[in-house]
């Protein structure tokens, strides 16, 4: 495939592999499971979701334990992850950039965790459009936060990580938004930690 972004190849490719490894453990399945528990609390009979950026499934898997019976869908870049992911009888699995896919099933809630941080910032607006395009309620942005846009060093790569406002600009760029709850989960936690991710729950509003 060609993508538009630096960024995209980036985790098309062997980098992307190697994340695979990095994140596929039984500790951080549980931690999904306490993480995504505490969340759904604000939500209201969630029938389906839809994750951009979904690598192997991991935040499906924990999801899919809550709520056995909600429909789930993930689009994933990297071909291996891809694979891995559409293994998943319980998930809709479509390969390609999120930034990029059409026709995805319009879901209850659209969901990206870990993801923005590491999109072109161009390409931010894009990304902000399909999470509120493919959503019929709810939208959950977890991601690292910074109240101004900053880019710092990933594993020794420059352009590849950038904290900023994410639930701020996309509330911004679509006013009928209202943010329902947000937290915070600390990679220290003695229990489930995550991160350092800062999590947002926005709700679309009739008006």
């Amino acid at each position: 495939m060609n993508y538009k972004t630096e960024q995209e190849e980036f985790w098309s490719g062997s980098f992307g592999n190697d994340y695979i490894q990095r994140n596929e453990s039984p500790s951080y399945l549980a931690s999904n499971i306490a993480f995504f528990s505490k969340i759904f609390k604000n939500t209201s009979n969630l029938t389906s979701i839809i994750e951009l950026g979904a690598n192997i499934g991991m935040n499906l898997k924990a999801i899919h334990s809550l709520l056995p019976n909600c429909k789930l869908a993930g689009v994933e870049i990297n071909k291996l992850a891809y694979e891995e992911l559409d293994q998943l009888d319980y998930v809709e699995a479509i390969h390609g950039s999120l930034l990029e896919a059409n026709n995805l099933p319009t879901s209850q809630l659209a969901l990206i965790k870990g993801v923005l941080i590491h999109l072109n910032p161009d390409a931010l607006s894009k990304a902000y459009e399909m999470l509120y395009k493919y959503s019929t309620q709810y939208i959950l942005i977890a991601e690292y936060y910074n109240p101004s846009p900053v880019s710092i060093s990933y594993r020794g790569h420059s352009d590849k990580l950038f904290k900023r406002d994410f639930a701020g600009e996309i509330m911004e760029k679509y006013p009928n938004l209202r943010l329902l709850d947000y937290g915070f989960t600390y990679h220290k936690d003695p229990n489930f930690p995550q991160d350092d991710i800062t999590w947002f729950l926005l709700e679309k509003s009739s008006h």
